[in-house]
Parts: structure tokens; sequence; C-alpha cells
């Protein structure tokens, strides 16, 4: 009984060594990582370091203030607002769109019927499961900026470029999401809709989908707050927006333009991260 409580009550050296041994390596990777990219963190405390940062802060200060220039700022935020919109809008169309084709045949209500189909159905669905799957990693593989670097090419500068590189993109990374989703709903819904004789998409978006509904959309609005942030880089390669302008004050070393477009950034970013918030707690409450 003695040994019995002694290992009831003394935990197994091995995890202890097992939690120094990952923290041990974590350390090791991270020397490794700083050593390999060459940084230089207490460069940016020296005296010299302090000092330049300090002498280029103070060329921010005044913000731009003129009118004219308000005016591209305002215009240049009210773009970058509706690439945010408009991308995510793609996203969630084309991962819809192919989320069908690339959900498991468990979760389309196959079961004993697609054990018993033809060779040539089994071969087709696997193929656009395949296919379906292999376009959502592609899309999101490719960062967004690349994205707005091939359509800046495609269709020219501009907004458009933006909100198509946004569109494939996000359509990658939340046709995963709502896949994942989708995966942890309840089979019930799905059977029953197929034994009653509906087809399988049908018993899919009307037996899985609703099940899922309300998560999709949070999964939505948080996209929608990550690509405000996106938008405005995505300018700086030539995809419009509030980046854009400031890539130009940057290349003009224009330090009191960008001083003003950096304010309206945090201020759009912000402003959507709480509208975002306040829809999920709504809708939270909602279902």
């Amino acid at each position: 009984m003695t040994g019995s409580l002694s290992d009831d009550r003394i935990p197994p050296r091995s995890n202890a060594w097992d939690k120094w041994g990952w923290l041990a390596a974590m350390g090791a990777f991270l020397a490794w990582s700083f050593s390999v990219a060459g940084w230089e963190i207490l460069a940016v405390f020296t005296r010299e370091g302090v000092a330049q940062f300090g002498s280029y802060l103070k060329n921010f200060w005044p913000p731009a203030t003129d009118a004219a220039f308000l005016s591209v700022v305002a215009q240049a935020v009210l773009e970058t607002l509706a690439i945010s919109i408009g991308g995510t809008a793609i996203a969630s169309v084309i991962a819809m769109g192919l989320l069908y084709f690339a959900s498991s045949e468990d979760l389309i209500g196959g079961g004993g019927e697609w054990e018993a189909a033809a060779p040539h159905q089994k071969t087709l669905r696997r193929a656009l499961f395949i296919a379906s799957r292999a376009a959502l990693n592609l899309f999101r593989t490719i960062p967004e900026i690349v994205w707005a670097i091939f359509f800046v090419f495609a269709v020219g500068l501009g907004t458009f470029a933006g909100t198509l590189a946004l569109g494939i993109h996000n359509a990658g990374v939340m046709g995963k999401l709502y896949a994942e989703t989708l995966e942890n709903t309840r089979r019930g819904a799905v059977e029953a809709l197929r034994a009653g004789g509906a087809t399988r998409f049908t018993a899919f978006a009307y037996g899985a989908v609703p099940q899922a509904s309300s998560q999709l959309i949070v999964y939505t609005l948080y996209r929608w707050e990550v690509n405000i942030r996106a938008a405005a880089i995505l300018g700086f390669v030539g995809a419009g927006g509030i980046g854009q302008q400031m890539y130009i004050s940057i290349s003009l070393f224009l330090d009191s333009r960008l001083a003003t477009l950096t304010i309206a950034t945090f201020i759009l970013v912000n402003g959507v991260d709480l509208l975002s918030g306040y829809l999920r707690r709504r809708l939270d409450a909602r279902f």
C-alpha cells in the first residue's frame, strides 16, 4: 500500500524531464533562428539606434491635415474597406462552392449506398474530392501579397487586383475552416434526409450546413477582421487602398503624410474589429 501511495503522490520523474527537454529544445531552436536570420536585438537599444528611431518619429509630427490630402486618405480608407469586404465575399462563395466536393463521403450521406456504387462513380467522386482539396490547399498556401502581384499583372493596378488576391487566398483558408466545422456536425439529419429519398447534395445542404451555420458566419467575420489588415498591406504592390498611399509617402519621404495614413489605418482596423466583435456577440445571443 505504501508503494501505491508513493506512486500516486509523486509524479513520475520522466514527466519533469519531458517538460524541461521540450523547453531546452525550443530554446535551442530559437537560438538557431536568431543565428541563421542574423538578428541583432540589442542593436535596437543602443544609443545610436534609439537616437535614429527618435529622429524618425520627430518627422512624423505633426501629421498632415490639409483638406486635399485628407480627402485622399478618406478615399483610400473606403477603398481598403471595399477590398476587405469584396475579398471576404468572394472567398465565401468559392469556399462554399467547393465545400460539397471537398467533404468526406461520410458527411454527404454515402453509407452503404456508396459501397454499392458503380466503380466509375467512385472514381469520379474521388477525383472531385482530391481536386477540390488540392485547390483549397493551393489557394491558402500562396500568400495574399503574391496573389496580388499575379493579379496586378493580370488585371492591372488598383483595388480589383487586391480584391481578387484576398478572395482567392481566403477561399483556401475559409474552405478549410468550413470543412473542419462541418466534419464535427451530427450525421443524424443527413442520414434521415437520405432515408427519406433526398439527393446527396440536398441532404448535405439541408442536413449538415444548417447545423454549422452560426459557426460558419463567425469564421467569416473573423476572416474579415484579418482581411482588413491584409488589404492595407496589398497596396504596397499596387493593389490599391491605403497601403498604396503609404508606399507613395514612404518613397517620397513624406513622413507627416505617412503619420496621417498610419492613424487612419489604426482607426479603420480597430473600427472593423469592434463591429465584427459586436456582430459575433449578437450572433451568439441569437443562437
